[in-house]
C-alpha cells in the first residue's frame, strides 16, 4: 500500500498536467483540389500531425481549462506540387473569442495567407524548436500564427496582454529570415509586395504607431462586447470609442496591414451590430469603416439603410 501511494499520486499529477496541456482548440483541414501526384493519405496524416501539434503544445505558462481553450481553424489549400515533396498552398487562419454572458463568439482573426511553401515527407514529425533555423518552415509557420492568435486573444482581455506572445512571433520571423533552408516567402519585408505578409503582421502589432490599436482591441472586447448582456448602450459606446482609435491608427499608419485585418474579421459583426442604433453613431461607424475598408463600402452602407 505504501509503495502504491506514490505511484498513484504521480499518475494523478500526470493526468492533471495532461488535461492542462494546450491553449488552443484547433481544427486543421487540408484541401487538395489541384493534387495530381502525391498520395492523399500524406495530407490526411499531415492534418492529424498538425492538429496534435497545435492542440497539445503548451504555448504559455498559463493554465487553461478545457472550456477556455481558444477556438481556431487552420485551412490549407494545396495549389501545386514540386519535386522533393515541396508544396505551394494558401492558408486561411480563423480564431474566435467568446463574449461574456452569451453564446456568441466574436471573430478575432480571419486571415488568408497566400505565400505558403513547405516541404513535408510522410511520417515526418511536426516539431517546433524556437531557436532552430533549419527545417522549421512548416512548424514555424503554424507556430507563428498560434502566437498571433494568443496575442490577439490576450490583448482582448487585458491591456497589451499579448506582448510576450508577439515577441515570440517576432522571434520566429527573425529566425526564419536567417534560415539557410527557408523555402517560403512571406517572412521578409519585400516578400509579395504591398506590405502584406507575416513580417508585416508582427511589424504592425509591435509598431509604436499601432499601440493605440491594441488598446482599442481591449476596449472593443472587454469594455464593449462583454458589456452587452448588462448594458448594451454602454457597450456600443465603448465599441465606437475603439473604432475612433482604429481610425486614428489608420491615419497615423496609412494602409497598415493590421487595420485591414481588423476589417476582414469584424465587418459583418459591425454591420449587424449597428443596423440598430442612434443615427449619429451609425453615421460615424459607417464613415470610419468605409475609410478603413473602402473595398467593402457597399456592405457598410447596410448600417444606414
Amino acid at each position: 500500500m505504501n509503495r502504491l501511494f506514490p505511484t498513484l499520486l504521480l499518475l494523478i499529477l500526470f493526468a492533471g498536467q495532461t488535461l492542462a496541456q494546450g491553449e488552443l482548440n484547433c481544427t486543421v483541414r487540408i484541401s487538395t483540389p489541384q493534387l495530381q501526384n502525391t498520395d492523399r493519405r500524406v495530407f490526411d496524416q499531415l492534418e492529424v500531425s498538425l492538429r496534435e501539434f497545435l492542440n497539445n503544445t503548451k504555448w504559455t505558462q498559463d493554465v487553461f481549462e478545457p472550456e477556455e481553450r481558444i477556438k481556431c481553424n487552420f485551412i490549407f489549400t494545396i495549389k501545386s506540387e514540386q519535386d522533393g515533396n515541396i508544396f505551394d498552398a494558401d492558408l486561411a487562419v480563423q480564431a474566435v473569442r467568446p463574449v461574456y454572458g452569451s453564446g456568441y463568439e466574436t471573430p478575432l482573426l480571419s486571415h488568408l495567407d497566400k505565400d505558403i511553401t513547405f516541404q513535408y515527407d510522410q511520417n515526418q514529425p511536426i516539431e517546433f524548436l524556437p531557436d532552430a533555423t533549419d527545417n522549421q518552415n512548416l512548424p514555424a509557420l503554424v507556430a507563428f500564427y498560434a502566437y498571433v492568435i494568443l496575442a490577439m486573444d490576450y490583448d482582448s482581455y487585458s491591456l497589451y496582454g499579448g506582448e510576450q506572445h508577439l515577441l515570440m512571433a517576432q522571434q520566429i520571423v527573425t529566425n526564419i529570415q536567417n534560415s539557410p533552408t527557408n523555402r517560403s516567402s512571406g517572412w521578409r519585408p519585400a516578400d509579395g509586395g504591398k506590405n502584406r505578409n507575416r513580417y508585416w503582421i508582427v511589424e504592425n502589432l509591435m509598431n509604436p504607431r499601432v499601440k493605440p490599436y491594441r488598446a482599442a482591441m481591449y476596449t472593443y472586447h472587454r469594455k464593449g462586447l462583454d458589456m452587452f448582456t448588462t448594458d448594451i448602450n454602454a457597450g456600443k459606446e465603448a465599441i465606437l470609442q475603439a473604432l475612433e482609435e482604429v481610425d486614428k491608427v489608420n491615419t497615423a499608419y496609412f494602409n497598415s496591414m493590421i487595420t485591414q485585418m481588423f476589417a476582414n474579421a469584424k465587418k459583418d459583426e459591425l454591420v449587424e451590430m449597428w443596423k440598430v442604433g442612434a443615427k449619429a453613431q451609425k453615421d460615424r461607424v459607417l464613415q470610419i469603416m468605409t475609410k478603413i475598408d473602402p473595398a467593402n463600402s457597399q456592405r457598410y452602407r447596410e448600417i444606414g439603410s
